[in-house]
């Protein structure tokens, strides 16, 4: 174990790795109950969905940590639930369990692209602004529902939307823990986001606005409402021309931010832990499989896009160099399907700080933007203003990928056009054609 894991060479030990583990794992421990929470909101069952992302997560980062040996964990992703339960099922009018076969089917495509080797020709193909817009845009679109939630933000027929009424209960509520999450942040303490939920949620039943569980520990909850039907609704639904066009921009948007969020996230951890030479990845190639092939067991489980984590830097920065600490992470995410039962007091107003400070963390990307460059600044300011204002992330990049040609050859920048953007625009034009029908 240690020869396969070098520990040696990295300088590091089980004590070391096991508490990197355990640093990651509470790092990212909230999507255990945010995950559920959003796919709820899909028509999905809430129980059955704790179990496939506990065990979505544990299947993913255990493969992460034998087959590349990194210390990165995955679960799924956040911005992508969003997309899934938000804009394809409620935005569309799609089922849930063919969404989830578009998860599937991105996951495989995903498979694909990297046995034959073909990803930069991918990555250089979707201009950096359209990448950093999309996760600011999503990353908006995300605080945007947490504030929702917490009553912070409610529906005005003369405005659209405007500030909610911030004397009551439930709303203070999701402000205490707001007010605490930022502070847990701020203060650089690993996991606030999941200790910010924690002690929301004491102080809920402390005021008597959630009820005391009946229970800590419990039965794993049944995968049986969501187990395979990725792959049994491709059979039972009609498929008509729009609806294959639907699909279609699911699956790419699935793609487009699965696949450069892996791509960021790994290079951003594994350059903090010191693995990139050269500006290179050694075994990316592996690392990227153990991420696609997580997406696509995690749709069959039922659960949305799996994908690695930022907050596995917390267990870099903790000492974890190798893919026993991802085996550890990976046995407490098992170990805890069997804490089903606190799901009955994360409510909205509990994980409403979580998606807030989700959504600030994601458009920090918005400084790597340059918009002193019109023809730039036009598709990204687009794609991120339209996410939350349209209620819908596909639209978002739709927009982009749209004005992005057209900017640029209006600039003169013909030459820097890949011709996939080519395609991807004629493809979005269809997608607003048949959403006018």
């Amino acid at each position: 174990m240690e020869r396969y894991f070098q520990f040696k060479e990295l300088r590091t030990n089980y004590r070391k790795e096991s508490l990197a583990g355990l640093t990651t794992f509470l790092s990212m421990a909230y999507i255990l109950f945010v995950n559920p929470m959003i796919l709820a909101d899909a028509g999905m069952d809430e129980g059955a969905v704790f179990t496939a992302t506990a065990v979505a997560a544990a299947i993913g980062t255990l493969v992460m940590g034998l087959l590349a040996r990194y210390p990165i964990a995955l679960a799924p992703g956040m911005g992508l639930n969003a997309f899934f339960a938000y804009t394809v099922v409620i935005g569309m009018g799609i089922d849930w369990q063919l969404a989830l076969f578009g998860v599937f089917t991105s996951g495989i495509i995903f498979i694909i692209i990297t046995l034959f080797g073909i990803r930069e020709t991918i990555i250089n193909a979707i201009p950096a602004e359209l990448k950093y817009a999309a996760a600011a845009g999503i990353g908006l679109f995300i605080a945007f529902i947490g504030l929702k939630n917490a009553g912070i933000v409610v529906p005005d027929e003369s405005t659209a939307v405007t500030l909610g009424n911030m004397t009551q209960a439930t709303t203070l509520l999701a402000v205490f823990g707001l007010v605490v999450t930022v502070i847990l942040m701020v203060r650089g303490y690993r996991g606030g986001i999941f200790y910010g939920m924690v002690l929301t949620s004491i102080a809920g039943m402390v005021v008597g606005l959630i009820d005391l569980p009946n229970q800590i520990v419990g039965a794993v909850p049944s995968l049986a409402p969501t187990f395979g039907v990725a792959v049994t609704s491709m059979f039972e639904v009609e498929w008509t021309s729009a609806l294959l066009v639907q699909m279609l921009i699911v699956i790419l948007t699935f793609l487009f931010v699965d696949f450069f969020d892996t791509a960021g996230t790994l290079y951003a951890v594994a350059n903090q832990a010191g693995f990139v030479k050269n500006n290179k990845l050694p075994r990316a190639g592996k690392a990227l499989m153990a991420d696609s092939t997580a997406t696509s067991v995690g749709a069959l489980l039922g659960t949305s896009t799996t994908t690695a984590y930022i907050e596995s830097a917390s267990g870099v920065a903790a000492g974890g160099r190798t893919g026993f600490a991802s085996i550890i992470t990976a046995g407490l995410f098992l170990l805890s399907t069997f804490f089903s039962p606190l799901l009955a007091v994360v409510t909205d107003q509990v994980t409403a700080a979580a998606l807030i400070i989700v959504g600030i963390l994601m458009a920090s990307s918005l400084g790597l933007i340059d918009w002193n460059k019109f023809e730039v600044a036009v598709p990204a300011f687009l794609t991120v203003v339209a996410m939350p204002l349209t209620y819908s992330i596909a639209t978002g990049i739709a927009l982009g990928f749209i004005f992005y040609p057209v900017t640029m050859l209006l600039k003169g920048r013909k030459a820097e056009i890949h011709p996939i953007m080519y395609i991807l625009f004629f493809v979005f034009l269809g997608y607003f054609a048949f959403l006018g029908e």
